[in-house]
């Protein structure tokens, strides 16, 4: 079973590590089952407890998962390896659009906030005891859940929208549960499931969203919580509409003991309305980060829910980084207050953008998606054949890979930045990769 590879140690710290290192250095591949507990027990002369805590650490570590039946094995990709890793440099004179990083020019200045922010820290600094969420930054949050029909629940702070989807999911689940998550869907929240320890359960997505059967197969599957993007989904641009919201939460009614973490990440750059889900189960949480309006160094996120969810996670966090940075939220109250950003503007920017990639995409027979948000999501044949022939037209661009579980192949184009000459010239580059023989009829 392990080949020549021997697990070593007498304590569960040592028995992990040397597992650990077996990963480390190949000799333990991605998919090879570890011997039953009962057997490396007998085999190290140790109690099976021994083996089973080390078992455990290793799964919250996102080393390995339990397959059932199948036993421990070691997982495909193990969070020492995020899917961020998977990309490629863009050439020399070329473009790399494959980050995701929002248009620069469309995000505001953040020198009043800041300056704002500073001189009221220097009339009354923040200083411990005080309470975790500032009053006003509260009230605006609330006051802009409230308009979009968001139930109501308290209101709390986190170092961006993957710290609170982390919080929420480790007050209610435990290593070994499981997360019906999109398919395809954010990168790094594929990559922080199985690193809390907790099981991957892909759930199909269309223009949509997620599809309401495969989330009732999932959540019939034993899935205890549910990730949904609301609108502007990361890589696909899908938007839950009326329709759709009034599937899944028919869905959820029959299963109201599911954690359903709606990401919201869209706000404030898409124009489609929010058709909330949050409600339908005892326990849920709505996260908005300003990331993409307002800029990803704020490291800034709100988030609702119900009173027992927003409990434990200010409880948690009490315990360790304790508060986000006042400053930081008297900066974004600011930017909210004196309307820093114009939504409508920002969406059409992105809305023009997506529009004359896709037309120029159709216009070559390539298939395409992109309801909202910044990013195109583009189904190839090969997807490395696809990345290798865009760099050789000048263009990164993100492999799908670091958003796909069990999806056909595809890569995420991101039109930030990007004028309608360079749309125009990416569609042609795109083409040329799918249909390499068709090149010349395209051009």
């Amino acid at each position: 079973m392990l080949g020549d590879y021997r697990i070593e140690g007498r304590g569960a710290a040592d028995i992990a590590a040397s597992i650990e290192r077996g990963v480390g250095d190949g000799a333990l591949p991605p998919g090879h089952a570890l011997p039953p507990l009962r057997a490396l027990a007998g085999t190290l002369g140790v109690n099976p407890n021994t083996v089973a805590a080390a078992y455990r650490t290793l799964r919250e570590r996102g080393v390995v998962e339990t397959a059932g039946r199948r036993g421990t094995r070691v997982r495909a990709r193990p969070a020492s390896t995020p899917r961020e890793a998977i990309q490629v440099a863009a050439p020399e004179g070329g473009r790399d659009i494959a980050k995701g990083n929002p248009d620069p020019a469309l995000l505001p200045s953040l020198g009043p906030a800041l300056a704002e922010a500073a001189d009221r820290y220097a009339r009354r600094p923040t200083l411990y005891g005080e309470r975790a969420v500032s009053p006003e930054l509260a009230a605006l949050a609330r006051a802009g859940f409230d308009g979009d029909g968001v139930p109501a629940g308290p209101v709390a702070v986190t170092s961006g929208a993957l710290d609170a989807v982390e919080r929420v999911l480790t007050a209610h689940l435990r290593p070994g549960d499981t997360v019906a998550v999109e398919d395809p869907g954010w990168g790094s929240l594929l990559d922080l499931v199985p690193a809390l320890g907790l099981r991957v359960l892909p759930v199909a997505v269309d223009d949509d969203g997620p599809v309401p059967g495969a989330v009732a197969r999932a959540l019939e599957r034993g899935a205890r919580a549910l990730v949904v993007t609301a609108r502007a989904q990361n890589p696909t641009g899908a938007v839950v509409g009326p329709e759709r919201a009034a599937a899944l939460r028919e869905v959820l009614a029959a299963h109201p003991a599911t954690v359903l973490i709606e990401d919201d990440h869209g706000h404030a750059i898409v124009d489609q309305p929010l058709h909330p889900l949050c409600g339908v189960t005892s326990r849920w949480a709505l996260v908005r980060s300003v990331a993409k309006a307002y800029g990803p160094d704020l490291r800034l996120a709100v988030l609702t829910g119900d009173a027992v969810t927003l409990d434990r996670v200010e409880g948690r966090q009490r315990l360790g980084s304790g508060w986000v940075s006042r400053l930081l939220q008297d900066a974004v109250a600011h930017l909210w207050r004196e309307g820093a950003v114009d939504p409508a503007a920002v969406a059409r920017a992105y809305g023009d953008r997506r529009t004359v990639l896709l037309d120029a995409l159709a216009a070559r027979g390539v298939r395409a998606h992109g309801r909202s948000g910044m990013n195109v999501w583009v189904p190839v044949p090969d997807e490395s054949a696809a990345v290798a022939g865009l760099l050789r037209g000048g263009w990164a661009v993100a492999p799908g890979a670091r958003f796909r579980v069990a999806t056909p192949p595809a890569v995420r184009l991101t039109v930030s930045g990007l004028d309608r000459a360079a749309l125009t010239s990416l569609a042609a580059a795109v083409a040329t990769a799918v249909h390499p023989g068709e090149h010349r009829r395209y051009g």
